[in-house]
């Protein structure tokens, strides 16, 4: 009789274990599923940026051994939410401009901005540098998904009719795409 009960503890002890599998199975494969659907449901996409202008106030180079660069800018940037149910917090944004993947002004720290669904948030913020580069090209990064905004200005310094006057500086109509990394 003890050897009939040991064979049908082992039976059960076995239909528990395939019982248990089945159930974290079954769970993980729920779990995926609903994953899956609110995807589907919410199509995330980033958000698309634009580089709108550039105004250009000092951009002067001392010709010594050090290679100063004295960079002052306004850029005009906007960015747009293209998802129709999903709302982006900027909770913390930074902009600088850079050459040749070397950073010529210092970070400016921009507003904490809510942008809602298919909303358009423009910024114009001014920027300064004193580096040991040429060339203004932007960066913008933003806080908990770290987005990574590279906006290209291709400004021709030596013609001044691709510039219009703009008090003391000279504005650049560019209204160029952003490429941007998340």
């Amino acid at each position: 009789m003890s050897a009939k009960d040991c064979g049908n503890h082992h039976d059960h002890r076995k239909k528990l274990f395939r019982r248990l599998f089945l159930a974290f199975v079954g769970f993980t494969l729920l779990v995926l599923f609903l994953v899956l659907l609110i995807f589907l449901i919410l199509r995330p996409t980033k958000p698309h940026f634009l580089l709108l202008d550039a105004t250009v106030f000092a951009f002067n180079s001392t010709p010594t051994t050090s290679n100063l660069l004295t960079t002052t800018l306004q850029v005009t940037l906007s960015s747009r939410n293209p998802n129709a149910r999903i709302g982006i917090y900027y909770d913390k944004l930074d902009i600088y401009a850079s050459y040749r993947s070397q950073q010529i002004t210092l970070p400016t720290l921009l507003p904490e901005a809510y942008q809602g669904h298919k909303d358009v948030s423009v910024w114009s913020p001014f920027l300064y540098g004193n580096r040991g580069a040429g060339g203004p090209v932007g960066t913008f990064v933003s806080g908990r998904y770290r987005l990574y905004v590279n906006c290209p200005a291709y400004i021709a310094f030596g013609n001044r009719n691709s510039g219009v006057p703009a008090g003391a500086g000279i504005k650049f109509q560019l209204a160029q795409s952003c490429h941007v990394d998340v």
